[in-house]
C-alpha cells in the first residue's frame, strides 16, 4: 500500500486555555537552529511545543535532533508530528537482505540523514556495498527505542481551534479519514482552493516558493481561509531560517512569530532605495540560458519568462548554455542607515542579505 492508501494517525490535544502554543516545522536535522529559535521564543517547559514534521534528514544532525526532541517530549508538553522525511524506520519492516538493500539505497540517495549518520557512528561506510551486509538488523536492534518513538508519531494533531499537519489537509473528508500522503506530502498547500472552519497550520513547502518578485521566509497567515504556512526553508535554502509560530493562548488568534538563522549580523552604513522591478528564480522553475558567463557573475535569461539578471556563476549547475540554477533574485532591499541585516553572501559587487526575513541585495558598506 502507498501512503495515499493508508489512513493517517490523528491525535487529539487539549492545551490549557492560557498556555502558549509554539509551532516549528522543517527543522531538517539542524539542531543549532532549533535551539536558537527556542531561545528567541523564550521557550519554557510550560509551553505547548508542537513540531510539525520533517525534523529529520537533509541537515547535519538528525540523530542529535531526534534525541533532543525525544528528551523534550518527556515533559508532557512537547508533541511531534511525522512529516514525509521522518518515517525512516519503515525500512526495518522487511527483514534481512531486503532491509539491507533498502538501507543501501537510502543512504546513497540521501547524502545527509539519520540512517547515514547511524552507519558512520557504527563504523559502517555507507558508500561501500560490502560493509552493508547485516547492517539493517544491527541498527534495528541497537536503536530500537528511536524506531519505536518514530513509529508512534501521529500525522496530525487536532485541538478545538487548530489542526496541525505537516503538509496539508483534505477538507472533502473528515480529518481522521485523510491519508498519510495527504497529510504529509501535499505540495504548495496555499495554492489549493480550500478553506477551513478551524485554523490549519502546515510546513513542508518553503514559503519563499510562493513569492515571484520578493523572497520572504516569514510565515504566511491567510486569515480568510484559516491557513498558516510556516516552513522558512531551513537547510533547504541558502538564505533559509527556522520559524516558530507563537499562539499566545490556545483560544486566541493573535499570532506572532520569531525566526532564527545562523548568519552574521551587521549594520547598514547608508540608506538604499529598493528595486522597482525584480524577479525570483526558484526551485521547480529554474532553467536559465547563460548569455555571458563570467568569473563571479554571469548574465542569464530565465527561460520561461525571458527575465534577465546577473546570477552568481557558482549558482549555475552546469557549464552548458541551458542549465538549472540555484534559487536567486536581483531584488534590491530598501534599507535605512543603521538597519541590521544578516549577511548570506559577500561578493565583489555587494552583499546578499536578509532584513526582517526578506532577502535581497545591498550595495553599500556594512559596519
Amino acid at each position: 500500500m502507498t501512503c495515499y492508501e493508508k489512513t493517517g494517525i490523528v491525535c487529539r490535544l487539549e492545551p490549557k486555555p492560557e498556555q502558549r502554543i509554539l509551532v516549528i516545522s522543517d527543522i531538517h536535522g539542524n539542531l543549532s537552529y532549533l535551539q536558537g529559535v527556542l531561545r528567541k521564543a523564550l521557550y519554557s517547559p510550560a509551553d505547548c511545543l508542537i513540531i510539525d514534521g520533517d525534523f529529520l534528514e537533509k541537515g547535519d544532525a538528525s540523530l542529535d535532533t531526534l534525541h533532543f526532541l525525544m528528551e523534550l517530549s518527556e515533559n508532557g508538553n512537547t508533541f511531534l508530528i511525522s512529516g514525509n522525511c521522518d518515517s525512516v524506520q519503515e525500512i526495518f519492516r522487511p527483514d534481512g537482505e531486503e532491509t539491507d538493500r533498502l538501507l543501501k539505497s537510502m543512504v546513497r540517495r540521501r547524502k545527509k540523514g539519520l540512517l547515514r549518520e547511524l552507519c558512520i557512528r557504527n563504523g559502517i561506510d555507507p558508500d561501500t556495498e560490502l560493509h552493508l551486509s547485516g547492517a539493517g538488523e544491527m541498527l534495528k536492534t541497537r536503536y530500537a527505542e528511536e524506531w519505536r518513538f518514530l513509529e508512534a508519531l501521529p500525522h496530525a494533531i487536532e485541538t478545538d481551534r487548530f489542526i496541525f499537519a505537516h503538509a496539508g489537509v483534505n477538507p472533502a473528508v473528515p480529518l481522521r479519514e485523510n491519508t498519510i500522503g495527504e497529510l504529509t506530502h501535499t505540495d504548495a498547500f496555499l495554492e489549493k482552493d480550500v478553506c477551513f472552519p478551524k485554523w490549519v497550520i502546515v510546513g513542508h513547502w518553503p514559503v519563499m516558493l510562493y513569492g515571484e518578485n520578493i523572497v520572504s521566509a516569514n510565515p504566511v497567515i491567510d486569515r480568510e481561509r484559516k491557513i498558516i504556512s510556516i516552513d522558512g526553508g531551513c537547510v533547504l535554502k541558502d538564505d533559509g531560517q527556522l520559524n516558530c509560530l507563537i499562539i499566545p493562548e490556545a483560544d486566541r488568534e493573535a499570532f506572532g512569530f520569531v525566526s532564527y538563522d545562523g548568519f552574521p549580523v551587521r549594520k547598514v552604513k547608508r540608506e538604499q532605495k529598493g528595486s522597482d522591478r525584480s524577479y525570483y528564480i526558484r526551485w521547480g522553475d529554474s532553467t536559465v540560458q547563460v548569455l555571458e558567463r563570467e568569473g563571479e557573475f554571469s548574465r542569464c535569461r530565465h527561460v520561461r519568462t525571458g527575465y534577465e539578471m546577473e546570477i552568481l556563476t557558482k549558482y549555475l549547475f552546469s557549464e552548458e548554455e541551458l542549465t538549472e540554477c540555484n534559487d536567486c533574485t536581483d531584488y534590491v532591499l530598501p534599507l535605512e542607515k543603521g538597519d541590521e541585516v544578516s549577511v548570506v553572501e559577500t561578493t565583489g559587487k555587494g552583499y546578499f542579505v536578509k532584513h526582517n526575513g526578506i532577502s535581497g541585495w545591498y550595495y553599500g558598506e556594512l559596519e
